[in-house]
Order: structure tokens, then sequence, then C-alpha cells
């Protein structure tokens, strides 16, 4: 797999790689993750031009999944009730990862891609999103608390130093 910043070229493909995502959530219970237009094409277009947005491909070239690493504080992450983050020093976000189920591996090249560029990821995810749960606890991320996005609804949060 290759992973690379997207370009506005992508944005159709990583679109249409959301909406495969939401029918897989919404087929494995969670149905309340992603809902309406969100992660929508003026959010995306943002997260392009800032660079937070990467593409993965597959071997053959072929745009399989997304996400963002943002690095730098997340505000978001300020405020955590729980155990608390396991280290407070500078670190990076994954933030909306998704896979279009053309290929699998997508979630593990995205965590080992983050790690290669900064040793401290952070993370959260809704309540019903078993599969990114699994993924965060299998690739060796702890559960740190409960944090609350913009809207005020509850996600839980992870980290992993390296």
């Amino acid at each position: 797999m290759n992973i690379r910043l997207a370009t506005d070229k992508d944005i159709d493909t990583i679109l249409e790689t959301f909406e495969c995502a939401k029918k897989y959530m919404r087929a494995s219970g969670n149905s309340r993750q992603w809902n309406g237009s969100y992660p929508d094409r003026g959010l995306m277009l943002s997260e392009i031009a800032a660079g937070h947005c990467h593409v993965v491909e597959t071997g053959e070239g072929l745009l399989a999944g997304t996400f963002c690493l943002i690095l730098g504080p997340d505000p978001t992450y300020a405020k955590i009730d729980g155990p608390g983050w396991v280290n407070a020093g500078p670190y990076g976000t994954v933030h909306r990862l998704a896979s279009n189920g053309i290929a699998h591996g997508i979630g593990k090249a995205c965590i080992d891609y983050c790690f290669n560029v900064i040793p401290k990821l952070r993370a959260d995810t809704h309540a019903d999103n078993q599969t990114m749960q699994h993924l965060l606890e299998s690739n060796g991320f702890v559960r740190c608390g409960i944090i609350h996005i913009a809207d005020g609804s509850p996600r839980i949060a992870y980290q992993k130093v390296k």
C-alpha cells in the first residue's frame, strides 16, 4: 500500500469512501456516528488544503482509504473524564479514518504511517464504533477516558506512545 497526501483531485473518491464506511457502520450496528453529510466536501477540502488529509492506495493505485493526521493540540482533548492521557507531550491525532472495503489492512497501514511521522498518537471514537475500538486496542492504544466533541457528544479517547 502507498500512503500520500490527498489532493483536490481525490475529493470525489474520498467522499465515496466515506459513504462506503457509513454503510459499513450501519450494517455493524453503529447508526449514530457520521450522520447526514458529515464528513462533507467543504470540511475535507479544508483538511486537504491544511495538509492533514491522506489517502491509502492499493498496489494498483486505487484509492482504498483515507484519514487525517493532525499534528499539535486538539482542542477537544483539553478536558478528559477518566484516567487521563498516558503522556502530555506533543502528539498527533488520527481523525476520519475510513475504508471503502476494496482492500484489507487500511487501519493498520494508517497507524503505522502515523507512528513514522510522530511517536505519540491520540484518537477518539464513538461508543458504537466497535471496529475502530478493536483496531485501536489491537494496535496498542490505551483507553484514556471520555472526551466531548464540539456538539457535546461523548467519544472514547485513546492514546499510544511509541
